[in-house]
């Protein structure tokens, strides 16, 4: 089972691409939203060393940005 989770910001163009992406492709996924939650916000930067969003962990991995091939290559196939 992929752990995705996806952090965003509320006006985030890129974000909401990639969230419609992951909807598109069947990958269920949380979204924590770093503009309404400052201690995750903190904490994202804390552990990729990276302000910008989106930001997709999946199964402990970072991708940075909307970048669907990486994204894909990186959840595991049933």
């Amino acid at each position: 089972m992929n752990h995705v989770t996806v952090y965003t910001t509320t006006t985030c163009p890129y974000c909401v691409m990639l969230k419609n992406f992951l909807q598109e492709q069947g990958v269920p996924f949380k979204e924590v939203n770093v503009q309404l939650d400052p201690i995750a916000a903190k904490r994202l930067v804390e552990t990729t060393g990276h302000t910008g969003v989106p930001q997709t962990e999946i199964n402990g991995k970072w991708v940075l940005g909307f970048d669907p091939e990486t994204i894909m290559s990186l959840i595991s196939q049933p």
